[in-house]
């Protein structure tokens, strides 16, 4: 059982690591189909937080967020498969590519490829910030703070790792507060 579990983890990960143009945002999409719809691994919501601590945490948000469902399935082996599975097809991809892209990146047909490849990450980043606010704002304070932090992260030279930390911190803090009021 727990081997078929890693090989599972693997394979659906190398999917994702292998069709996932465009960084961590453009995988949100074909994580939510793997990981929370055909496995059930985890809710959306759930995929939501994993994603934030993905991104909060040093090192590739791809990687991060396949390692903690890996871990979550199935322990410290299920962490190592998540992330190779993840990683290996931009290694190979990568290989291939750097061998004989050189020899083409002049031809206008490779460059056309590539602006076409960069509209369409784009529109399925989109698709998943409207997704991910839906289910990510449900309150006025959301909402203040997603405005906050679209501001601070577009229009001002504040590193984008502290925005998240004053994100964070604001819900600790509005949570502290809602409790105090209610007890």
């Amino acid at each position: 059982m727990k081997t078929k579990k890693i090989c599972d983890l693997y394979i659906s990960f190398f999917k994702i690591g292998g069709l996932t143009f465009g960084g961590g945002l453009a995988m949100l999409p074909m994580l939510q189909r793997e990981v929370v719809k055909k496995h059930q691994w985890c809710t959306e919501e759930e995929l939501l937080d994993i994603y934030a601590i993905g991104q909060c945490t040093p090192g590739i948000i791809a990687v991060n967020t396949a390692t903690y469902v890996g871990y979550q399935q199935a322990g410290f082996l299920g962490s190592v498969a998540g992330t190779l599975g993840m990683v290996s097809p931009s290694l190979i991809i990568i290989c291939l590519v750097a061998s004989i892209l050189q020899n083409f990146i002049h031809m206008p047909a490779v460059l056309h490829a590539l602006a076409g490849i960069r509209i369409v990450v784009c529109a399925l980043m989109l698709n998943t910030v409207f997704t991910m606010a839906k289910k990510g704002i449900i309150d006025k304070l959301g909402a203040l703070v997603f405005v906050t932090a679209f501001l601070l992260a577009c229009f001002t030279p504040v590193p984008t790792a502290l925005v998240i930390v004053l994100a964070g911190l604001t819900g600790i803090i509005a949570k502290h507060f809602e409790r105090r009021r209610s007890a």
